[in-house]
């Protein structure tokens, strides 16, 4: 059953006193008994009641409108996604919210606080880098609130997602380097606890075996996303004997950091390193050498998560049977990848 929010009559109903008694305690009126109050603000506080700000000026419960919660708008893939989802929202009927983290576990948790407090009808979230404890999300999904995860989730929430196979993505980028005669491959990582990051791990590890090479866990290199960061664990990579002739990067961001690592220190790209990335980005064909790049679905991304959640909000029946959409990607190949040896 959709429970939606807690209300004051949830509370008064369970305590067995007025709407009005509930009201004026959260509202601390100094009429309210002490021992009554404490036991109003216990129940709201266990039952994570969110006060409605919009209710004295909605004539409907339905608001019309949902949020979104996504890492960071500078990154292009979730500015280009929300460019999707607010299109696909548009077309629906519905305007959209919406709130980024800065990569902040505490800062996520603040935003889906005030997006339930300004009444969104449902959220759209993609999890923060920190985010490696989801009581949150689980607390909205306890509460039967409509919700789509997209690109990061992890796999103890069962909530609807729409993800692409990252494990099938990750495998086609090592195994182009492969194929293009690169014996030593590294992998520049996200966070060790990020979930996409361990699928693309797990394909770039399955190609290797496919092909004969040895996984060696010491060219795997895990990065925060700053460009500090990837630019240091590109140069501790390199100092490994051998050095990798191969790199394949999470992220575009990571991969640009990369290139400037490499030619700081006089690599020729892709004659001595090859590289290969994630997100293609649209900067990636402007690069000297022009960057290969896994593309995604953006479009497809944020109109099925637009689809999901609808679905949801819109439900005539209580229950509804969550869904995982699971798209494909392709391998945009280009000059930083391609060696050619005479």
């Amino acid at each position: 059953m959709r429970t939606g929010q807690v209300t004051i009559k949830d509370i008064a109903k369970r305590l067995n006193i007025s709407v009005s008694t509930v009201s004026r305690a959260l509202r601390d009126m100094p009429e309210i008994h002490p021992d009554t109050k404490k036991a109003i603000l216990k129940l709201a506080e266990e039952l994570d009641y969110q006060p409605n700000q919009l209710a004295k000026n909605l004539a409907k419960s339905s608001t019309k409108t949902i949020g979104v919660i996504v890492p960071n708008l500078s990154y292009y893939f979730f500015s280009a996604v929300l460019n999707s989802i607010e299109e696909a929202a548009m077309q629906a009927g519905y305007s959209v919210l919406v709130c980024q983290t800065n990569e902040s576990h505490a800062k996520e948790v603040t935003n889906i606080q005030n997006l339930m407090r300004g009444q969104v009808e449902g959220l759209l979230i993609s999890l923060s880098r920190d985010t490696d404890n989801c009581e949150h999300i689980h607390r909205l999904l306890q509460k039967n609130v409509p919700l789509v995860l997209f690109d990061r989730y992890m796999n103890d929430l069962d909530a609807s997602k729409v993800i692409v196979d990252n494990h099938s993505a990750a495998f086609k980028a090592t195994e182009h380097l492969i194929e293009n005669h690169c014996t030593k491959i590294g992998f520049l990582a996200g966070p060790p606890h990020l979930l996409i990051s361990n699928q693309r791990l797990s394909g770039y590890r399955a190609a290797l075996e496919k092909h004969g090479l040895e996984f060696d866990s010491r060219y795997v290199f895990h990065c925060d996303y700053t460009k500090e960061n990837a630019i240091a664990q590109t140069l501790a990579m390199m100092q490994l004997a051998p050095p990798p002739n191969g790199i394949f990067a999470v992220s575009d961001r990571v991969a640009f950091a990369t290139i400037f690592a490499l030619r700081s220190k006089g690599y020729q790209i892709p004659q001595d390193v090859a590289i290969v990335s994630f997100n293609n980005e649209p900067v990636c064909e402007f690069l000297t050498p022009s960057l290969s790049s896994i593309s995604q679905p953006i479009d497809q991304i944020g109109r099925e998560s637009v689809r999901l959640l609808l679905q949801q909000i819109e439900a005539k029946e209580d229950i509804v049977p969550k869904q995982v959409s699971v798209l494909d990607t392709t391998l945009v190949v280009r000059e930083s990848s391609v060696r050619t040896f005479k």
